[in-house]
């Protein structure tokens, strides 16, 4: 199964267990949480909290970084590629859309189109530019079909885990009494 950067492993499939999934939740609630407080919620000491998270990492099961909104950082439009390719190049495809800065999400999928990709970008040229003088010369790229968000409506990431024993309302309330 590949890694959250889309390398493929050829190791044993990992898991996490119910410690593991509390400290993901905590985390997917507010991801400055100190390995005290998580400690302190769980009953665990911060070294161990520290070394599972160290490993939760590690092992590629979650990233701890900034979540943004590209729009009041001063990107103009930020959208999804729809991209359709030759099967027989699809590697090599994907392998190319990793070194555009622009993409900050790509994904093999299924559906009408074989690819889809998540872009920022400044202004409609630098779009345009993208597109049609970068993605489209990749060898393989048949079409790209783009889709512009007008607005975030939702934008969260705290779905929790497949482990998940209590509804996630309950976590951050927990959270609160911390």
């Amino acid at each position: 199964m590949p890694d959250i950067n889309g390398n493929a492993k050829a190791t044993k499939k990992k898991q996490i267990d119910l410690i593991d999934s509390r400290i993901i939740r905590m985390l997917q609630v507010d991801g400055r949480l100190s390995n005290t407080e998580i400690g302190k919620h769980l009953d665990l000491s911060e070294a161990t909290v520290r070394s599972r998270i160290k490993r939760l990492i590690d092992e590629d099961f979650v990233q701890i970084v900034a979540v943004s909104n590209p729009f009041k950082l001063g990107f103009e439009i930020a959208g999804d590629l729809y991209i359709h390719v030759e099967m027989k190049k699809i590697d090599a495809v994907l392998e190319a859309l990793k070194e555009f800065k622009e993409l900050w999400y790509i994904i093999l999928t299924t559906g009408n189109t074989h690819i889809n990709a998540e872009f920022v970008a400044k202004s409609l040229e630098e779009l345009h530019d993208l597109v049609y003088n970068q993605i489209s010369k990749i060898d393989g790229v048949i079409k790209i079909e783009i889709s512009v968000i007008m607005k975030y409506v939702k934008r969260k990431y705290d779905y929790g885990t497949a482990l998940d024993e209590e509804p996630f309302y309950a976590v951050k309330n927990h959270l609160k009494e911390i």
